[in-house]
């Protein structure tokens, strides 16, 4: 319910009524009362609260911040002032659709250079995300979705010859970036007809290399004002151009290749063409409006970047609890056995029954969220729990790492793995909105069952198959850029015993 804000408390006026400003905007203008939230000590005057921090890991560093000052506090940068949010109370009013949305936040507008008005990066006020939304939501609908498994099923196999060749070599496998190849050819595949060749190539595909150049130099926008990247750092904003024109000539190739195809069928019922299709051919159903062109170009960057960053991500921390505990391993591949008997590849209905796989998929996601964070802003002035006023337009991250942290929910061994957190008695028995791994609301990621299903077939697929071993002298890093993935992982394989069909 929307409350009026303390007038006697200092704040700059409410905004006027129409849509809230773009673009960043410091605390001080949507926290009426931020006195009242804790920041770090010894805050260096303009740098801000920067000392003992690292630029390459700001999200961990907020969550050693957070685990000190507790469930909202804040944080100064170069003059901007960010307020964050884990609590669990806070979390639920900040989730409720009817008070808060989605705000485009200053890491998610960085991305805009790459992505534009895509369905992640678009504000809310702008046409094309609900268009695109729209047209694309029943490609990810059942019979969409059954399509797809026998294609998810073949990269698959791609993974295990490669795997495989490993193994008898007694070389440990690259965790990430086998992901990665896994990942990127299952979305470019099922999505748009097309195949990268990531397995035939020993380094990352140049589309994977331009893509983290371009997410690492979104990232560096939140310290440099983007008007003085170009003189600050001249080399990696010449690059970051490159690479950009690298993802856009990419995708225009992919799409010229299917206009030249034809399109498979007219994408108006569930099953019928991949996601290009439904972009060149379909209208929504009620305007009749298509997408544009340069829509289509930012909605492709927008799903090969996200539809295999974040998977890759969540399979990789999968495989190195699953690697450290052998005891839940063999719990995930004796259900794997018994629901694919005889060594026999999954059916797309048999996915949806491997229900410890999937809880193991869970624990991964909540201890390391491959997206850590969404952001959301006040639709009218109102009231969080704990006292906290927000004006309209006025925006909090959080910081999900810790919300599936929060002890008050998840206990005082929150930082422990245990798939039995997902137990269906164990998810009724807690509140709503303590677990948000693909975000919230109106804008949570559209690609989510496509993710799971994705995920939970290779882990079945990969246990059936293999016994991990961890390297013994490996401890968990994790690397950020738009998304979080264990660094430097290597796991080494023992191939199991060959059973009919496998």
């Amino acid at each position: 319910m929307a409350v009026p804000v303390d007038d006697a408390a200092p704040a700059a006026p409410t905004p006027p009524p129409g849509p809230p400003p773009r673009g960043f905007r410091s605390a001080e203008l949507g926290w009426p009362r931020l006195d009242r939230i804790p920041h770090p000590p010894r805050r260096v005057p303009w740098l801000g609260d920067v000392l003992g921090v690292s630029v390459r890991t700001p999200v961990q560093d907020s969550m050693a911040i957070g685990r000190r000052l507790g469930p909202v506090f804040r944080r100064k940068v170069l003059g901007k002032e960010i307020v964050f949010a884990w609590g669990a109370d806070v979390v639920a009013d900040l989730c409720d659709e009817s008070r808060f949305a989605k705000h485009v936040g200053l890491g998610v507008a960085n991305l805009r250079p790459v992505a534009g008005d895509g369905l992640f990066t678009a504000y809310n006020h702008e046409p094309n995300w609900q268009l695109a939304h729209d047209i694309l939501a029943p490609a990810f609908g059942r019979t969409a979705m059954a399509a797809y498994h026998p294609l998810m099923l073949g990269v698959a196999r791609r993974l295990v010859e490669r795997w495989d060749a490993s193994e008898r070599a007694g070389e440990a496998v690259d965790v990430p970036g086998d992901m990665t190849r896994l990942t990127l050819e299952t979305i470019a595949r099922t999505g748009f007809g097309h195949d990268f060749g990531s397995f035939e190539r020993d380094r990352p595909h140049p589309f994977v290399t331009a893509m983290v150049g371009s997410l690492t130099f979104a990232q560096r926008r939140n310290v440099v004002p983007p008007p003085l990247l170009p003189l600050v750092l001249p080399r990696a904003a010449r690059r970051n151009a490159a690479d950009i024109a690298y993802l856009e000539r990419t995708v225009d190739e992919v799409v010229r290749a299917r206009r030249a195809a034809g399109v498979a069928g007219d994408g108006n019922s569930d099953g019928d063409g991949d996601l290009l299709d439904r972009m060149l051919a379909t209208a929504h159903p009620v305007t009749g409006e298509g997408l544009s062109d340069e829509n289509i170009r930012r909605q492709v960057i927008t799903f090969l970047v996200a539809g295999h960053e974040t998977t890759s991500g969540a399979l990789s921390f999968a495989l190195h609890y699953l690697a450290l505990h052998p005891d839940i391993a063999a719990r995930a591949r004796a259900e794997a056995d018994r629901i694919w008997p005889d060594g026999a590849e999954p059916s797309y209905e048999q996915v949806a029954k491997a229900r410890y796989l999937r809880r193991v998929l869970d624990e991964s996601l909540r201890l390391w969220p491959t997206a850590p964070a969404f952001s959301r802003e006040a639709l009218a002035d109102t009231e969080l729990a704990g006292g906290h006023l927000v004006r309209r337009g006025g925006w909090a991250l959080v910081l999900t790492l810790m919300l599936h942290r929060d002890p008050a929910v998840w206990g005082d061994r929150a930082d422990d793995f245990d798939p039995d957190r997902f137990l269906p008695e164990a998810v009724r028995a807690r509140p709503a909105h303590v677990f948000k791994p693909f975000g919230t609301g109106a804008r949570a990621c559209i690609g989510r069952q496509f993710a799971l299903h994705e995920a939970v077939l290779v882990l079945g697929l990969l246990l059936r198959r293999y016994d991990l071993h961890p390297d013994p002298g490996y401890r968990l890093r994790v690397g950020e850029r738009l998304t979080l993935m264990p660094a430097g992982l290597t796991l080494h394989l023992t191939r199991r015993p060959d059973r009919p069909g496998a």
